[in-house]
């Protein structure tokens, strides 16, 4: 609960933050805000990912201070853990031993922590966060602002998705008039890429396939293609636009070959289909319109199996055989 949170942070004084392995744009920018917040308050804080910070995300105020740990050694009051479905999702060892506090906004999420503050109507956790700040009487600083409206532009796609609601597009004008500069965070996120991800788009969208009623669609970027891009792991995020951009197309799933037989994988959907049941099936979880899962097997077996279902999900016929 949020008076939970609260009483907590005026309790205690030394805090960590972490997110979720790879984190995206709500972990971070919302995990930076709450930094912030707490640092208003005159406490100490810190966070602590075990991935780096994708190159989109690097210009969030306070991004070049986050921790990169394999593992949890100080102790702290307490550390909040942002956008995950259990306390496995961080990745960081020694976590378990902390006093946690569990704050997302997935339906989905587990009451792993020692206090829980799930917010199923909230489009993101940054929507949370502003919601906390307002609770405590911390004044939004342009800097906060700026890491909220990141968290928010990330998770409802830049307010595409169907979790955008009117209350969102409030708290985003709210934070435009408290300094955030949307055109600023835009181009930071979405138009600073490298060579060699608009190369991996090419590659990998050469291979994009579809059903006999080009509803549903579906590819996958192999190791290799990331070799003769040049590519990095981060340069697939956001593949997943290009094929949902398709004026027929309501659903989509981008396999990632992560390691030989392990694919990560994004599902993307048009409000047709509510893609996070489809992940859960698989052991991941997500949002209606943006989920995924990582999955074991052949290639060929894993975009069948999921193919097929979100096929199914649609009432269409397999269209992987």
């Amino acid at each position: 609960m949020l008076s939970d949170v609260i009483e907590l942070i005026e309790s205690n004084r030394n805090f960590a933050i972490t997110s979720h392995v790879r984190p995206d744009g709500d972990g971070i920018g919302s995990s930076l805000a709450l930094k912030l917040v707490l640092q208003s308050m005159g406490k100490d804080a810190v966070v602590v990912m075990r991935d780096p910070i994708p190159r989109a995300y690097s210009r969030l105020t306070g991004a070049g201070q986050v921790v990169v740990l394999p593992r949890f050694d100080q102790r702290f009051d307490a550390v909040f853990i942002i956008e995950c479905s259990d306390m496995d999702r961080p990745g960081l060892p020694g976590l378990a031993e902390q006093l946690t506090v569990n704050i997302d906004h997935h339906s989905t999420t587990g009451l792993f922590a020692y206090i829980n503050w799930i917010d199923s109507t909230a489009a993101a956790v940054g929507e949370m966060i502003y919601n906390l700040c307002k609770a405590l009487g911390v004044q939004i600083s342009p800097e906060i602002a700026e890491n909220i409206y990141a968290a928010l532009l990330t998770d409802t796609g830049s307010f595409h998705f169907s979790n955008t609601t009117e209350r969102t597009l409030k708290v985003a004008s709210e934070l435009v008039r408290l300094g955030a500069r949307p055109a600023k965070i835009s181009r930071s996120i979405y138009y600073d890429n490298p060579f060699s991800k608009i190369k991996l788009v090419g590659l990998a969208l050469s291979q994009l396939q579809h059903d006999s009623t080009g509803r549903v669609a579906w590819l996958t970027v192999t190791r290799e293609m990331m070799k003769e891009a040049g590519a990095s792991e981060e340069d697939v995020d956001g593949i997943v636009s290009y094929p949902l951009s398709v004026g027929a197309v309501e659903a989509v799933a981008i396999f990632k070959e992560v390691k030989p037989g392990t694919y990560r994988t994004s599902l993307r959907s048009k409000d047709s289909i509510n893609v996070a049941k489809l992940a859960e099936q698989f052991g991941g979880g997500g949002h209606r319109n943006a989920s995924g899962c990582t999955l074991r097997g052949e290639k060929t077996e894993v975009e069948r199996d999921v193919v097929n279902r979100l096929c199914a999900a649609m009432g269409l016929s397999p269209a992987v055989p």
